[in-house]
């Protein structure tokens, strides 16, 4: 950065002009003066601060909230005890969610939006120095209002997944900061006898609610589904935190409070993503949190061990923040809050024009009495006399086939066809797994298999279309680098292209001199270079 002052006739270069602007007012002792770090508030510093529920009790919350064994073995425990996002392979072959046959949470209804490059835009490991966590809550102030003479207070959280003990100071933050912060719990569950009828009316008495309360000088409010039980079903916390986000920026009023979300809802990166994404500035997962303290003391550990979960938990949960903000070149959590970089799939968009407003929602599906039906078949399975479910969880099936799990497009039958096909050079069993995975019309998992091809007109006579060898001459691969697949994957798609007389792009801008010669099969490997 340089400047050129015609004034002074010089060029005033970056160091010099940086350090004007750094030093023209005394920012540092104004943040200092309206900040309050909620680690250097005096509280209960222990990480299990909560009683433990029952393990039958623990069992229900978590069917309620609809958790499956899968949750608990490839995504909590690898998390709790490395501290890492697990690892899996690329792709999901299961049914989409608003196919699905199972109820899953309104999570899944939202997909992540990324920048579509090869490279991040921002590298969260390389480029940490840029990356943070940090979330003010509280009111927010007029960043152009430089003389303003008492700006609010805000409470800093280091990151945005609570501990049990950082949410009690939040809960009782008031009198922990001699009343410059005041607290509002919203209870977003409802009689589970209103059926799913009863969500609409509790939504609106919800944001009033919250309007209220910021009128009447709460300025942290928080949503919370901890009344949940037998009789009381939680609204999904995604959709309470929207529309209560939603009601309050039309009202002119979020910029005067904060949003803190207790939840036992949300368990993996995804989850806490989409509530910062849409309004919440920390969340406090109590459910995960008992959860992991259960596997501890599952696993022959102590309240020290308990602990170290958690922590982990909330570590990895931050590493996966950062990745998924830096996808979008966003490098701080405050500003990926609210910020909305998702597509709804799935969803009427009434629905989404209401609570999730500026949410783009191209594939429409279920309403807001169908997301309230979901809730309510979870919560009615975890209360209820279901013998599968009396003791455990269910199996899930999400990342691995399970026979009374979710649907995928790979089953067993047909990786058996394929393995049988190649094995045995087998046309007959190659048609037979080829009409498993083309026709997708009988099991409806995603939306092309909810098409049918209408045709155009009369068929063209065979005389009048080109040959095979000339079409195939149009043909072009994708500009895939060494990055995104194999080396053997990237050499494949090249012989294929050089045996046909299409187009390859490496995506590479070059070519590894080892594939310039002839392969035993008698082609070269060498693509066009983008």
């Amino acid at each position: 950065m340089f400047l050129i002052d015609l004034e002074q006739g010089r060029i005033i270069d970056d160091k010099e002009l940086k350090d004007s602007l750094a030093n023209a007012k005394p920012y540092r002792e104004w943040i200092e003066k309206i900040r309050i770090k909620l680690d250097d508030i005096e509280g209960d510093d222990g990480e299990v601060s909560f009683p433990l529920p029952d393990a039958h009790s623990l069992l229900d919350q978590q069917q309620a909230f609809g958790y499956t064994q899968e949750d608990l073995k490839f995504i909590l425990e690898p998390m709790a005890k490395a501290g890492e996002e697990p690892t899996g392979s690329m792709g999901n072959d299961a049914a989409l969610t608003v196919l699905s046959r199972k109820n899953k949470p309104l999570y899944h209804y939202f997909k992540q939006l990324f920048a579509q490059v090869t490279n991040p835009p921002i590298d969260p490991i390389r480029e940490e120095m840029v990356m943070s966590l940090v979330s003010f809550i509280g009111p927010k102030p007029n960043l152009l209002g430089t003389t303003d003479i008492n700006p609010p207070i805000r409470l800093e959280v280091a990151q945005p997944v609570l501990s049990s003990a950082q949410f009690e100071k939040i809960r009782n933050i008031g009198q922990y900061t001699g009343g410059k912060f005041y607290s509002h719990q919203l209870d977003i569950c409802y009689p589970v006898a209103w059926g799913k009828e009863g969500v609409e009316a509790r939504l609106a008495s919800l944001v009033a609610e919250a309007e209220d309360a910021v009128k009447s000088g709460a300025n942290i409010l928080i949503v919370s589904d901890r009344a949940m039980d037998a009789k009381h079903v939680a609204i999904p916390a995604l959709l309470a935190t929207s529309a209560i986000h939603q009601h309050l920026v039309k009202r002119g009023l979020r910029t005067s409070t904060g949003l803190v979300v207790e939840t036992g809802s949300a368990r993996e990166t995804h989850h806490i993503a989409l509530l910062g994404g849409y309004g919440a500035e920390a969340v406090y997962p109590y459910l995960t949190l008992a959860t992991l303290a259960d596997l501890a003391y599952a696993n022959g550990g102590d309240a020290e061990l308990a602990a170290k979960y958690q922590k982990n938990f909330i570590k990895a949960v931050g590493k996966g923040l950062m990745k998924v903000m830096s996808k979008m070149g966003i490098s701080t959590y405050m500003s990926y809050t609210g910020a909305q970089i998702f597509e709804a799939i799935g969803l009427q968009k009434s629905v989404v024009k209401k609570y999730f407003t500026g949410t783009a929602s191209n594939v429409e599906g279920i309403g807001l009495f169908d997301i309230a039906e979901e809730a309510v078949r979870l919560h009615t399975s975890a209360f209820g006399s279901d013998p599968v479910l009396a003791n455990q969880l269910d199996a899930g099936g999400e990342y691995a086939f399970r026979i009374r799990g979710e649907d995928h497009l790979w089953t067993p039958d047909s990786i058996a066809k394929l393995q049988h096909a190649t094995r045995s050079n087998s046309y007959s069993t190659y048609k037979e797994y080829a009409a498993l995975i083309n026709d997708q019309s009988k099991r409806h998992l995603t939306l092309r298999g909810l098409f049918a091809i209408k045709p155009a007109g009369a068929p063209v006579p065979l005389d009048e279309v080109e040959s095979a060898a000339e079409i195939v001459k149009r043909f072009a691969t994708g500009a895939m680098s060494l990055g995104s697949i194999s080396t053997e994957a990237h050499s494949t798609l090249a012989i294929a292209m050089n045996r046909i007389g299409g187009k390859s792009n490496t995506g590479e801008g070059g070519e590894d001199a080892a594939r310039f010669g002839r392969t035993e099969c008698g082609s070269n490997a060498v693509g066009s270079h983008r």
